[in-house]
């Protein structure tokens, strides 16, 4: 049985269909990648799936059962078992990084303050920032601010982490310090969905490409199939001209 599976979702914005029959499913400790052109869907499908866009259509299913995005305690279960890191870091400009990892576990799950410190410090180590933990957002680069992003996402325990261009922001020279965190997440064998435009990572990385264009999936398979022998015309157009850059 699929970890995640989504089945002939459809949303839109008003009258705009933004999503249109996408139907996939990703087993436990994968690493599916999104890619496609600006505007084809891809942040919009995760933020369907984290809630924050009601699907007009089709259903989600996490390990087996329906997910209802219309009840309130349906979507706060899910947000325990799944969590977003989005390309602008949204961090609490008035905490620092230690606070700002800490705060969902202490307010939302209530969990004992002295564990969730450590495991707080913990995750921060792991992500190369084990000497910041006092730091506020604005002593920290951006690669060092979406680094806490994501150890901010890790602290909630997550089974499924959605990853939507977490590098997009950030100067090229500081690319790779968050490419390395994500890189030890997979390792560690973490469901990881990621939308993103770094395709010499998302090669390296995934088990599988999805090539997404006009709110539709167009191809999915191996990093090898997609980057180097695509079979629909649409993706071979856009393998093409990124290759050419």
């Amino acid at each position: 049985m699929p970890q995640l599976e989504i089945n002939n979702l459809k949303a839109a914005y008003g009258h705009t269909v933004v999503l249109d029959n996408i139907s996939l499913a990703i087993e436990k400790g994968e690493i599916v990648s999104l890619i496609g052109p600006s505007g084809s869907g891809k942040s919009t499908l995760l933020r369907v799936l984290i809630g924050l866009l009601q699907p007009s259509q089709g259903h989600v299913r996490l390990d087996g059962e329906v997910v209802d995005y219309s009840n309130k305690h349906a979507l706060r279960a899910l947000r325990e078992r799944m969590a977003v890191v989005f390309q602008q870091y949204n961090l609490f400009q008035n905490m620092t990084a230690l606070q700002n990892v800490t705060i969902t576990p202490l307010k939302v799950q209530h969990r004992p303050r002295l564990e969730v410190e450590q495991e707080a410090k913990a995750l921060l180590t792991k992500v190369g920032l084990g000497d910041k933990f006092d730091a506020y957002p604005d002593q920290l680069s951006g690669g060092q601010q979406q680094r806490v992003a994501i150890a901010r996402a890790l602290a909630l325990k997550p089974e499924i982490l959605l990853l939507d261009e977490v590098t997009s922001a950030l100067d090229p020279e500081l690319v790779n310090e968050v490419l390395d965190s994500i890189r030890l997440l997979a390792a560690e064998g973490m469901t990881l969905f990621i939308v993103s435009h770094e395709m010499g990572f998302v090669r390296e990385v995934s088990s599988k490409v999805t090539f997404m264009a006009d709110g539709r999936i167009i191809e999915m398979a191996s990093p090898e199939q997609i980057f180097d022998a695509p079979q629909q015309s649409r993706t071979q157009d856009f393998i093409s001209k990124i290759l050419r850059h």
